[in-house]
């Protein structure tokens, strides 16, 4: 956490720098998968680590335990969960459900970038890993 109380803020401000340089070379009007592979570029020069369609564990709130797996577009720097969209408005559904797999899972920030709207549009979603009673349940089974 930064000085001013914010979450991998140099690390969400380059990611954020990523998705408006594609969003500004390749403006709007292409599918989900193109977006990602400009992104995947971006991220590569910034120096960035990133995995795509990596599988993340999702765990019980209450025991801990795993109930399964959710693969989101792109992971950077084992910390950061991206979800591209590209669709002429950005659903709250998409919004609901990016936030609900923050909450079961071991990662704190998501990002659902739309690249399709009529500005590019960014949500950004957090739960940390203080507000998860599952996360100490995990940590005692390791």
């Amino acid at each position: 956490m930064s000085e001013d109380g914010l979450l991998e803020k140099e690390l969400s401000y380059k990611v954020r720098g990523c998705f408006y340089n594609v969003a500004n070379k390749y403006g709007k009007g292409l599918k989900e998968i193109i977006y990602q592979k400009a992104l995947e570029e971006e991220l590569e020069k910034e120096n960035l680590k990133f995995e795509s369609q990596k599988r993340i564990d999702i765990y019980s709130l209450e025991t801990g335990k795993k109930l399964g797996t959710y693969v989101p577009d792109i992971l950077v720097e084992d910390k950061i969960i991206v979800e591209i969209k590209a669709t002429s408005f950005t659903r709250v559904d998409d919004i609901n459900q990016q936030r609900s797999y923050l909450k079961a899972s071991k990662y704190e920030i998501g990002y659902l970038v739309n690249f399709c709207t009529q500005e590019l549009e960014i949500k950004r979603s957090i739960c940390t890993n203080d507000r998860k009673p599952f996360i100490a349940k995990l940590k005692l089974n390791l």
